[in-house]
């Protein structure tokens, strides 16, 4: 059960109203993007809009709302003057009661997924990157032969898929998905790596491995006909360069960098130039 599901049931189990409060518009420098999302009782708080002074003072206004039984209100918060954080920006929240007759689902206000990862290894290390990308606004389907090398309780956004056919999840996956292939067999990886080369419309493919690896693999690939233009979109070794160490937890770390980074990059891609972006390669390449 989705973890703000279950925050939403339990209060309305309590007979308890629920604000939801949310990023309306942005400007300038802002700890959260437009659309963020945070939902209020009165004695309980799910999900952040930046924390700091800000977010006390939201909190404060969302339960007057439950002792006077406001239905809408917004308000306008200047970051710099007004409570002293260091952002500077300017941020409008939008306060609403979350509504009897709502659905008490995940589909109550909560944003589509920044982005969907198939994660192929239920090692040490596909148990660490899913620990550290769990807590991102994403959906991952984690992939392995092994049922008993996934852990008892997961993440409500992650769901373990336990096959001999394990190629076959590649296939499903949708378009502009973001892939890991870090399985216990090299013969693996490799089917692995060209089955995703085949269908070519991914966002991200990280490979774990060294050096040699992604050589070996890339000389593999070439005589199985994957074109050699192709694989520079294969990410091997793989984790935001910097970032040394060989603890799955430093790996899990570089990983995730990694993949914010070309997260950021495709974002920028689809901004209106007028917008302006920071100077993020399109693609980065380790």
């Amino acid at each position: 059960m989705n973890s703000l599901t279950s925050f939403l049931r339990e209060a309305k189990q309590r007979n308890e109203s629920a604000i939801v409060v949310t990023v309306s518009a942005t400007k300038g420098s802002v700890p959260r993007d437009t659309g963020t999302k945070m939902f209020v009782t009165a004695g309980n708080v799910f999900g952040t809009i930046g924390g700091g002074h800000l977010e006390f003072q939201a909190i404060d206004i969302a339960r007057n709302m439950i002792l006077e039984t406001s239905a809408r209100v917004m308000h306008r918060f200047v970051l710099g003057a007004t409570l002293g954080q260091c952002c500077g920006g300017v941020m409008n929240l939008a306060f609403e009661v979350v509504a009897e007759e709502a659905e008490w689902t995940e589909s109550v206000a909560v944003p589509a997924p920044d982005f969907h990862l198939v994660l192929f290894g239920a090692g040490h290390v596909g148990r660490a990157v899913v620990k550290v990308l769990s807590e991102l606004s994403c959906t991952i389907t984690w992939v392995d032969s092994r049922e008993g090398e996934f852990p008892k309780d997961v993440p409500a956004n992650v769901q373990c898929v336990c096959t001999d056919a394990p190629e076959c999840e590649v296939d499903v996956a949708s378009a502009g998905s973001y892939f890991l292939v870090m399985t216990h067999s090299h013969a693996l990886d490799q089917a692995l790596s060209e089955r995703i080369f085949r269908r070519a419309d991914f966002a991200y493919f990280g490979l774990i491995g060294s050096v040699s690896k992604r050589r070996q693999f890339e000389r593999r690939l070439l005589h199985r006909g994957i074109p050699h233009a192709q694989l520079a979109n294969m990410n091997c070794p793989i984790g935001m360069a910097g970032i040394d160490g060989k603890e799955p937890a430093t790996i899990a770390i570089a990983v995730a960098a990694e993949i914010l980074q070309r997260r950021g990059a495709l974002a920028c891609a689809t901004q209106p130039a007028e917008q302006g972006c920071a100077n993020i390669p399109a693609k980065a390449t380790w």
